[in-house]
């Protein structure tokens, strides 16, 4: 552990309070106008503390969180993980798209076994986010599997394409999925046969993550292995079909389909012998449908059928539960996570989201890792979503965190607590507009809460986000508005409020900090020096 030593901080002087970093999800700051969701909603708190002495702002996407260009979007993913590594890591959109490209991908073992099977006679499944948001996949990636699929002579494709409707627009379905059957109608000469064979809304179908929802990967595992669902001729007139029945339903939750012959027969049931690519780049919804294909023995449903087939992740998404056991791309290391180094110094620490965000405060905060680091001194709370659209719900489970955020605070047990406030998130994807600003209000409410605790204990707050979201409801094009529910490119808040007053910071003068600044500044506040090669600190000690 000496490499894992922290240095103290020169002329630092101990408080007796925690350090509580409250990472508002998706709270981003955008233009001050009717679009913004946070600043449409009442938020004296946030207001209030915008006004203070250390504020400043924080890059949040694009190369600033590892990804290829400053086009995109940040994302959960990627901005817990600059959060807690402390560094700016190669991200998986990034490291995929090098592997596909420089050919690596197909020099893997896992290509090499799935090319044997198709030798034999095999089917090869792809199955993934059909759009270009680059959060969880990217269209181009897929394609590049077809092309290479062409190359090895790979000569039976099946298609099982999920609908995003999130990282893009929330009806843009038929602009990647036209494209898409196009192309496979292309590819199939020479005695190739690629379809499209089944699919289904994202949130509904196949993407649950942290065991939210089981039946959402149930969905997926009918349509795809059993081709059980409601049958199409086609992907795009299914798509089609859903818009006009339900002129209000986006893509996100669209009803999953199965693409069936002139003989009302599926086209894409997975059988003995086949392989299967889930060519999603992301590990958080990822996970459960790698189960479903690698464990024996399954008990969160009935999978009914389990054919003898070959699973192979574009990349591994748990690198210590070895989810999945093939892969085609190595996935990002993270060595020396913040909570490596807070653990070795003793530091009592407490981690808390609910459901759909608790991965995020743990797994990913501590560099794509499952479980404790320490469990003799850290504490992980997970406070169980409702499974409801977060639209109807837009409080979520803020009240109960903050409950044990109160109580962790006046404990004194712990010196370093972090928690995740998802509201701003998961209601911004909804596209709601009422629903978005009370789910930024929530947050404020939040906020006073926790700073009226720390302010009793003379302890330290670090507000920020991860990514922006709740920034941005709606665009507008020729006097008509569109709902915007994926997440933006805009910076996010980092706020410092010291109730304790023993030491004097101020803001380092830093260009376009990111959030990989902000392990170096808990280290700061901790009374520690960074470890040399994190990114520097936001903060000096005057």
């Amino acid at each position: 552990m000496s490499a894992l030593n922290l240095k103290p901080l020169a002329g630092f002087n101990p408080f007796p309070g925690p350090v509580v970093t409250v990472i508002m999800d998706g709270v981003g700051i955008g233009p001050e106008n009717e679009s913004n969701g946070v600043y449409m909603a009442y938020t004296p708190v946030l207001d209030a503390l915008l006004q203070g002495e250390l504020v400043t702002r924080l890059k949040a996407h694009g190369a600033a969180v590892g990804l290829p260009s400053d086009g995109d979007m940040g994302n959960s993913e990627v901005g817990h993980n600059a959060l807690g590594a402390g560094r700016v890591f190669a991200q998986g959109a990034k490291l995929v798209s090098a592997a596909l490209t420089s050919g690596a991908a197909f020099a893997s073992k896992a290509w090499q076994e799935i090319l044997g099977r198709m030798v034999t006679g095999g089917t090869l499944h792809l199955i993934g986010l059909i759009s270009d948001g680059n959060v969880h996949s990217h269209v181009n990636h897929l394609y590049a599997l077809l092309d290479q699929c062409v190359r090895d002579g790979v000569q039976r494709v099946r298609v099982h394409g999920l609908i995003d409707g999130r990282d893009v627009g929330p009806r843009s379905a038929l602009d990647y999925f036209a494209p898409l059957e196009q192309r496979l109608r292309g590819l199939s000469v020479d005695g190739r046969d690629f379809q499209v064979a089944s699919g289904g809304g994202r949130m509904v179908t196949t993407m649950d993550r942290y065991n939210a929802d089981w039946s959402v990967v149930e969905r997926g595992w009918k349509a795809h292995v059993l081709g059980e669902g409601r049958p199409f001729p086609s992907a795009c007139v299914a798509i089609q079909c859903y818009y006009d029945e339900d002129p209000a339903m986006t893509d996100q939750y669209m009803e999953s389909f199965v693409v069936v012959d002139e003989d009302a027969r599926p086209v894409g049931i997975m059988e003995d012998g086949d392989a299967v690519i889930l060519f999603n780049f992301r590990g958080d919804r990822a996970i459960e449908i790698s189960r479903a294909f690698d464990e024996l023995y399954l008990t969160e449903f009935d999978r009914k059928r389990v054919p003898d087939l070959f699973y192979a992740g574009i990349m591994q998404y748990d690198g210590d539960a070895h989810i999945p056991a093939h892969y085609l791309v190595e996935p990002p290391t993270f060595d020396r996570p913040l909570g490596e180094y807070l653990c070795a110094a003793g530091i009592r620490s407490y981690a808390i989201s609910e459901t759909q965000k608790f991965g995020h405060v743990t797994y990913f905060w501590n560099g794509n890792k499952s479980g404790y680091i320490d469990k003799t001194l850290e504490t992980y709370v997970e406070v169980p979503s409702d499974r409801v659209t977060f639209d109807l719900r837009p409080w979520m489970k803020a009240a109960e965190i903050t409950d044990w955020v109160v109580a962790a605070i006046a404990s004194n047990s712990y010196k370093f607590i972090r928690l995740n406030l998802a509201n701003g998130d998961m209601v911004g994807h909804t596209g709601v507009e009422i629903s978005v600003r009370i789910a930024v209000e929530t947050v404020d409410l939040c906020l006073s809460r926790v700073l009226v605790a720390l302010e009793k204990v003379g302890g330290i707050a670090l507000i920020t986000a991860d990514h922006g979201n709740a920034d941005c409801m709606w665009t507008e094009k020729n006097g008509k508005r569109t709902a915007m529910v994926a997440h933006t490119r805009n910076p996010v808040p980092l706020i410092i409020k010291d109730y304790n007053q023993r030491n004097h910071f101020h803001l380092s003068p830093l260009e376009q900090p990111g959030l990989s600044h902000v392990a170096a500044t808990i280290c700061n506040l901790l009374g520690f020096e960074a470890p040399p090669d994190y990114d520097p600190s936001l903060l000096e000690l005057s």
